[in-house]
């Protein structure tokens, strides 16, 4: 008797043909071996508590470094309690205290909290020696814009106010960062906070804006002529999925023309104000047209604007910073150095 054949699984994400030679191999190899047979979450019943569970692909990230200290905090305007969790650099503090980075994990506004992104977080803090303020933000569709902006905004106002005191931080050297929705919420923090409205008025201008592959421009479409087009196949994170999550989101399409939703279209009297920006793209990620063309429109300003496109790359390259992925390892290395030049922290003899 013929021994039976077993079935080969069905690839529900499967590489397009058409991007697979100008994908990174190292990508190439993690996707097809954990990433095409699982269900695209967007295609099915939303479920908060499987779908916000730790994703597939988090034993791809290096372990987390040890810091000197992690220590948890509340934010109580409203009433809503949502943490902080702020991560200290080892050895002493300079004279002025640490600067300090208010980080926002990324999720697409639905997913993700205080135990995402653990390796760069730790690598950030202990290479740019900084506390590192990573922020519990509210989650659509529960909390649907502008639910994370407030909270982003009131964790800036908690640095200025508490937690220069709880942190022994140097509050002339601020920064914001975030990966992804977290970038979005770092860009939209960085310009806020430059309004005649903000307080308490910041000592000094942000020292940088630290944006990792974001979400700038939530009017973006895969039609012939948008941003999204010459990306459309983009694996893990195709337009089909950022959609879902910009429903979650922002239910009110309108919302979509709002700056504190797509903070490309912030006026230029605004972005003329932005901090130095340091951001990273995927050159194969759906968003990278929207970085590119965001460190343009800050360059146009007079802003003084990075953006660094890793060939091969994907949304997940800086979570994929384990053993399989040395462009992973690259890009956090990357943001550190930049976040270090901005705070004076670097190293002059490394």
């Amino acid at each position: 008797m013929a021994t039976p054949v077993e079935p080969q699984p069905v690839a529900k994400q499967p590489l397009h043909d058409s991007i697979i030679s100008r994908l990174d191999p190292e990508y190439v190899i993690f996707h097809e071996k954990y990433l095409q047979h699982i269900t695209p979450p967007h295609s099915l019943p939303w479920d908060p508590v499987k779908m916000r569970a730790p994703p597939e692909f988090g034993a791809a990230s290096r372990k987390p470094l040890k810091v000197g200290k992690v220590s948890e905090y509340e934010l109580k305007k409203g009433g809503y309690g949502r943490k902080m969790r702020a991560y200290t650099p080892p050895g002493q503090p300079p004279t002025t205290g640490w600067p300090v980075i208010l980080y926002f994990h990324g999720g697409g506004w639905a997913l993700g909290g205080l135990d995402s992104e653990q390796s760069i977080i730790t690598n950030i803090c202990v290479g740019a020696k900084c506390v590192v303020l990573s922020v519990d933000y509210r989650l659509a569709p529960e909390n649907p814009f502008p639910a994370a902006v407030e909270d982003v905004v009131e964790a800036l106002q908690w640095v200025l106010t508490d937690g220069k005191n709880l942190l022994n931080i140097d509050v002339s050297r601020v920064a914001t960062g975030g990966l992804s929705a977290g970038g979005n919420l770092a860009a939209v923090l960085a310009l806020k906070s430059t309004e005649d409205s903000f307080t308490p008025i910041l000592p000094a201008p942000l020292a940088l804006q630290l944006l990792i592959v974001p979400s700038l421009d939530l009017t973006a479409t895969d039609a012939p002529g948008g941003r999204w087009e010459s990306n459309k196949h983009a694996p893990f994170l195709p337009p089909a999925r950022v959609n879902w999550f910009k429903k979650m989101y922002v239910p009110n399409d309108k919302d979509c023309l709002k700056w504190e939703v797509s903070p490309l279209l912030a006026p230029e009297d605004l972005v003329r104000k932005a901090p130095k920006t340091w951001i990273a793209a995927g050159e194969l990620d759906v968003l990278c047209n929207e970085a590119k063309a965001y460190a343009e429109k800050l360059r146009q300003c007079d802003v003084q604007a990075e953006c660094v496109v890793y060939e091969g790359g994907t949304h997940l390259n800086f979570m994929l910073d384990g053993d399989m992925m040395a462009s992973g390892v690259r890009g956090i290395s990357d943001a550190v150095a930049a976040l270090a030049k901005a705070f004076g922290t670097a190293d002059v003899s490394s």
